[in-house]
């Protein structure tokens, strides 16, 4: 039986929301990761190494494991938190944790770029640590930052796809159990340009934003 547009727009509905749920929680958790990346190393604002060691490692561990042995691996915690191994709100638990720690990278990254010269300066005007994070640091970076949100939310797309290899649900699912299990090449093919299509469009639009941001 080939998939009708009802079933193919309710999974691109589910991508859509898997992606957009697991942004918002691996932002929540990645952006902060990501600044106290930054202030606690050696040299800067808030020097602790203790703390860096650890967040630094324990980020290093997340972004070692595969993403599909960390679906499988944190079973136990999905059915934990969401009551069930299966479906849309299940596949955003194991996609939190390989996006958070990914996007405290890409903000540690971002942060790092930003010239020195804007911390003493914020520095020379008697501004606190965390005034100097939030009113100088976040400001200048915003541009990298744009770019390294598009990067994280193109792989989360990917990584959502992926998620239907253990029933996550959306654009994944339906070209496993159509697409391949059923020999549906059409369907197969749709879902790959649907997904194309995606990234496409968002990595054009983080492209423009962050453009026009530089030249503010």
């Amino acid at each position: 039986m080939l998939v009708n547009s009802e079933q193919i727009i309710q999974a691109l509905i589910e991508t859509l929301q898997m992606v957009a749920f697991s942004l918002l929680f691996s932002a929540i958790l990645g952006v902060p990761l990501g600044i106290a990346l930054v202030v606690t190393r050696k040299g800067h604002l808030l020097e602790n190494a203790p703390v860096f060691n650890v967040l630094n490692s324990v980020i290093n561990v997340f972004r070692s494991v595969p993403f599909i042995i960390l679906l499988v691996a944190i079973i136990p915690l999905t059915r934990l938190i969401v009551g069930t191994s299966i479906g849309t709100a299940a596949a955003v638990v194991p996609l939190v944790f390989y996006a958070g720690p990914y996007i405290a990278r890409l903000v540690e990254n971002s942060l790092l770029e930003v010239d020195p010269g804007v911390i003493e300066a914020a520095e020379s005007m008697g501004a606190t640590p965390w005034q100097i994070v939030f009113k100088f640091i976040l400001p200048e970076a915003m541009s990298s930052l744009i770019l390294a949100f598009t990067i994280a939310t193109v792989g989360l797309i990917g990584a959502s796809a992926m998620a239907g290899a253990i029933g996550g649900g959306g654009l994944g699912d339906l070209a496993i159990t159509y697409g391949y299990q059923r020999f549906d090449t059409q369907t197969m093919f749709i879902t790959v340009g649907i997904l194309i299509v995606m990234v496409q469009g968002l990595q054009s639009l983080g492209n423009i934003t962050a453009k026009k941001i530089r030249r503010r």
